[in-house]
């Protein structure tokens, strides 16, 4: 352990190796994206990223903008839910809690990320030093594994209530809870082993942001980002696959037996019926679910597919390339706030109560309009 540089960093060994007896030279010629690298951070630098000039300032001044309007809106959105969601009491439910613990990894990926991130692009260079780095690649790691196990809890929760209906166990609380533990354990698991020696984290082509090491090809590197690829990205792709295909099915025999059923009974919609509206509600968040975790890998497939392109096919692996794993990873921390927001209609409902200005006039006349004929139909009943 004392032999690889993180640990060496951490609990004061040898790295075998220091700034201060190797020299690191430029083998590919002089103005490269590698030239405005502080010196304590060239022995993290792959050789790789030598043979690349210096990226247009213009794609540092993008990013940094971008990911300064990603922050804004992603920070008060997460919060936002998790403050809904925490403080209405229908809306605690074990469910939730997974919506909630989402939210939560969403919220703390972009507090602690962004801000260096935007003052690296300001200076078109990591300008924090060899831990910061590793740190801020470990939070990158441990909130979108984290994210993911989320995923695949919602979506095993809607499966359980969808297609196995009531021969499925009810989730709990201590259920739900347990499962949230799990998931901050496991990618804690995956996120720290490479400080410990197995797998390690190095500067991005754009140099401005940390990740995992996806060009070292010593079996301690690549057995790590293999497994690691597998566990947080390949094995929940399947599970929600699988989840989804008979989520789908079910709702489409759910739907074909009502209209048969209101086709013998001469009416043409048995939506008045309790248990069918209940079913409805849960095919409702069951497309929510889908929505939510379909925009998840389109953010994180662009991270997968960069990881293995560093080892299998390195020659498109460029500075900018690099670039759109952390765009589109860190666009998606803003799309679960705004999915909940426009679907759930219980969410809706207490996040008008809790801040009525976001209201629109247009949904304030239809909810009242709504209510006052809902009000009529209720006193006709009573008549």
């Amino acid at each position: 352990m004392a032999d690889h540089p993180v640990a060496a960093a951490l609990f004061g060994g040898n790295s075998g190796s220091s700034s201060d007896d190797i020299k690191y030279t430029n083998p590919y010629g002089n103005y490269t994206v590698v030239d405005t690298v502080t010196e304590d951070m060239l022995h993290l630098i792959n050789p790789h990223w030598y043979q690349f000039p210096p990226m247009n300032p213009m794609w540092y001044t993008l990013v940094g903008f971008f990911n300064f309007l990603c922050a804004i809106l992603a920070i008060s959105g997460n919060f936002t839910v998790m403050y809904v969601f925490s403080t209405t009491k229908a809306l605690r439910t074990p469910s939730n809690y997974y919506v909630v613990n989402l939210a939560l990894s969403d919220f703390i990926l972009m507090f602690c990320m962004c801000p260096p991130l935007i003052v690296n692009s300001y200076h078109q260079t990591w300008v924090f030093g060899p831990m910061a780095c590793w740190l801020y690649a470990a939070i990158g790691s441990l909130t979108g594994c984290c994210s993911i196990s989320s995923m695949v809890c919602i979506t095993m929760d809607r499966y359980n209530v969808i297609v196995k209906g009531i021969g499925g166990k009810p989730l709990t609380t201590g259920r739900a809870l347990l499962n949230i533990l799990l998931c901050w354990v496991t990618s804690a698991f995956w996120t720290f082993v490479p400080f410990f020696g197995w797998g390690r984290y190095t500067p991005e082509g754009n140099m401005t942001a940390c990740g995992t090491d996806y060009f070292s090809k010593d079996i301690n590197n690549m057995t790590y980002l293999y497994l690691y690829a597998c566990w947080c990205y390949f094995t929940p792709l399947l599970i929600i696959v699988y989840c989804y295909f008979f989520i789908v099915k079910s709702v489409s025999e759910h739907e074909k037996q009502m209209k048969e059923q209101a086709a013998r009974m001469g009416v043409k919609s048995l939506r008045g019926d309790k248990d069918a509206q209940k079913k409805s509600n849960d095919c409702k968040l069951a497309k929510i679910a889908l929505m939510t975790v379909s925009l998840w890998f389109m953010a994180w497939t662009p991270y997968a597919i960069i990881n293995m392109s560093g080892f299998n096919y390195p020659s498109i692996v460029t500075p900018l390339f690099s670039i759109w794993g952390s765009v589109f990873a860190k666009a998606n921390t803003i799309y679960n706030p705004i999915v909940y927001a426009i679907s759930h209609p219980k969410y809706k409902t207490a996040l008008y109560e809790k801040m009525p200005w976001l209201r629109c006039q247009g949904e304030a006349a239809d909810d009242d309009s709504k209510s006052t004929a809902s009000n009529a139909t209720s006193a006709e009943e009573k008549a």
